[in-house]
């Protein structure tokens, strides 16, 4: 008799390589790519390609496949925390709800902007919070300067950081959402990358904290472009 295997019961396996920033038994920590979404109604997710990526956990409560805790928006590369064991799950998500986890971002934003800021503004009825650092600004040809910022979300309302930056007139290159239509830079996606994340380990609770070595090479290339073009024009006056 040959018994056949029911395929309803297999989870779907999407086999597309990450970059495994960290991974144990219980958690695991991968680099997700711009472009694609962690879930959702299409196969070709982050949440399908986990299985393809990492090792299976041998703990008793090992979930039925390793499930991503927090999401990052379609177009937003960077890090991304994944649970591999129900109590990790659980403990990590209570870690969210009490916003212990914290997180950065690296974004390249339209105009110059001034100084830090701490931006205090709800979001549909809710309460909202980013702060942000001023890393490099360049100027432009295309949009007078481009800021690189540090940005430090305070709580995790859909699209936040994008809604906040572009409330103060400076939104993020690429984002064809919250920015200027007229200056999307075609071709290259929105320039927001989550860069670091900080947490308690839901088994050991021993600090972590993840920093992606590299942000991805078009934030530098912009800004390297940007001022270039910007130079030989006023040199050529």
């Amino acid at each position: 008799m040959e018994l056949i295997e029911d395929s309803a019961t297999k989870p779907k396996i999407y086999e597309f390589n990450l970059e495994v920033v960290f991974e144990d038994d219980h958690i695991a920590v991968i680099n997700k790519p711009a472009g694609i979404s962690v879930s959702g109604n299409s196969f070709k997710t982050i949440a399908n390609a986990l299985l393809h990526n990492l090792k299976e956990s041998s703990q008793k409560d090992a979930l039925y496949k390793p499930t991503p805790v927090h999401r990052l928006d379609n177009q937003t590369s960077g890090l991304l925390l994944i649970a591999k064991t129900k109590t990790a799950q659980i403990e990590l998500g209570n870690q969210f709800t009490n916003k212990t986890i914290q997180k950065k971002y690296c974004a390249i934003t339209i105009g110059k902007v001034h100084s830090n800021q701490l931006i205090h503004t709800p979001i549909d009825h809710k309460d909202a919070e980013t702060s942000f650092e001023i890393i490099k600004i360049v100027k432009s040809l295309k949009y007078d300067n481009l800021s690189c910022l540090k940005v430090s979300p305070k709580t995790g309302r859909t699209h936040q950081i994008r809604i906040h930056l572009s409330s103060i007139g400076h939104p993020i290159l690429g984002d064809k959402l919250y920015g200027y239509k007229e200056l999307i830079h075609k071709g290259k996606g929105l320039f927001l990358c989550a860069s670091e994340i900080t947490f308690l380990h839901p088994k050991t609770f021993q600090v972590q904290n993840l920093k992606l070595e590299k942000i991805p090479q078009k934030f530098n290339s912009i800004l390297i472009r940007e001022k270039r073009r910007w130079n030989t024009y006023n040199l050529g006056k």
